[in-house]
């Protein structure tokens, strides 16, 4: 495993889910993000690639459920996609650095790169890491896909660097050889897994080995308090999100 130290911050705040979203504030929205903002919590968000090698903070691969348009996010361009509207409000889907804008340090931010077999994510990555550059705020990227922490390690070390995890179906790593295979490509500087497979004696040791542990999604008290009893940093929404005790004094 990695023997590189995540920094400090990353374990001293609770994360909002795709930013504190509700009515009028639609998930990995500027208004989300503010709303995380105004109630003391990190902010969370997915990054995918348009068509022009942008990095838009958008979830799903089409645009269909989220906006009034429709089609890929890969097939369409950036100007394409912040020309459309979010869930009938009058927020647009941001690019990556129209995020980082919004936030501007006032928060940590959990980067998710989004991938999938077969896809290219090394463009992804480079372009996460050009509009970083321009960015002084606390952040840390993340993804389901080990390829992800692997292309940060090599080209931008100084990047703290976790992966996602999680054990059902939908998951990369389904059986205990593949997540074991994972966490060796990836020697992630955080580990974040899913709170339905917590507690999880793997990653019990591993916390125990000075591994940060933050898990998702935190949607309930019952997952909260499986999270708070299990892991480092919550990534939250909904019933699940606390009362700040998680925000920095």
């Amino acid at each position: 495993m990695n023997a590189r130290t995540a920094p400090e911050w990353l374990t001293k705040w609770e994360y909002a889910h795709r930013g504190l979203h509700g009515e009028g504030r639609p998930e990995n929205s500027l208004a989300a993000a503010q709303a995380a903002i105004d109630a003391g919590m990190g902010v969370e968000c997915d990054v995918q690639r348009t068509a022009d090698g942008e990095v838009m903070v958008f979830h799903d691969w089409e645009v269909d459920w989220l906006t009034d348009g429709d089609g890929l996010v890969q097939e369409l361009s950036a100007d394409q996609i912040t020309s459309l509207t979010l869930q009938k409000t009058d927020q647009k889907p941001p690019t990556l650095s129209a995020f980082l804008d919004c936030i501007a340090g006032r928060a940590p931010v959990l980067i998710e790169v989004k991938s999938k077999p077969g896809y290219d994510v090394e463009p992804s990555c480079a372009r996460v890491l050009e509009t970083l550059a321009a960015y002084s705020g606390d952040v840390a990227v993340m993804s389901f896909d080990p390829r992800v922490a692997m292309w940060l390690r090599e080209n931008a070390p100084q990047v703290t660097a976790g992966l996602v995890m999680r054990e059902d179906r939908y998951g990369y790593t389904q059986s205990a050889a593949e997540r074991g295979e994972a966490l060796r490509a990836a020697a992630p500087d955080f580990l974040a897994y899913h709170v339905e497979a917590l507690p999880n004696e793997r990653v019990a040791g591993l916390r125990a080995g000075g591994l940060p542990i933050l898990t998702w999604t935190v949607n309930s008290p019952e997952t909260r308090a499986v999270g708070l009893a299990n892991a480092d940093a919550l990534v939250s929404e909904g019933e699940g999100r606390g009362a700040d005790e998680r925000k920095p004094t």
